[in-house]
């Protein structure tokens, strides 16, 4: 089913322009964010706004189908962060240079590694290149997100 205009505006408006998983700002995107599924199509995800996100080009590509990833300190597999049912400031926390995401908690590393939020694993870094370009600008991190 193709999402209409109006539900990606509900959908743009909930995450106030905000990668629901980074916090990156569509506004600094040379591209319109993606509409995910939290819970995916492919494992029976429907198209009601309570399993729509939105989701950066780069969050959205290494989501992909997953739900789950693995808590680095625990090695136990966790549910995905969910921003319908969870608070990201529960589950995480941006370095005090607001360049890294940390995460608070086992959803919060699992989803950090699962979905490479520091591109730690791809791209030579690139997104934290970009963070401190828009930190110098004055527009990251965004309002409301705490930092160490």
């Amino acid at each position: 089913m193709t999402l209409n205009d109006n539900v990606r505006r509900q959908v743009r408006e909930k995450a106030n322009y905000l990668c629901e998983y980074c916090h990156s700002s569509e506004e600094a995107s040379a591209a319109n964010f993606a509409i995910d599924h939290i819970m995916p199509r492919s494992l029976g995800g429907t198209d009601d706004l309570e399993n729509l996100a939105l989701a950066c080009q780069r969050c959205n590509g290494y989501r992909y189908n997953f739900v789950t990833g693995i808590d680095p300190i625990t090695q136990e597999e966790i549910q995905l962060f969910n921003p319908r049912i969870q608070v990201w400031a529960d589950h995480f926390i941006w370095s005090a240079d607001g360049l890294k995401i940390i995460g608070k908690t086992s959803v919060g590393r699992a989803t950090c590694e699962r979905l490479d939020l520091n591109d730690d694993y791809h791209n030579d870094g690139s997104i934290v290149k970009a963070r401190r370009l828009w930190v110098r600008g004055g527009w990251h991190p965004p309002d409301g997100d705490s930092q160490e």
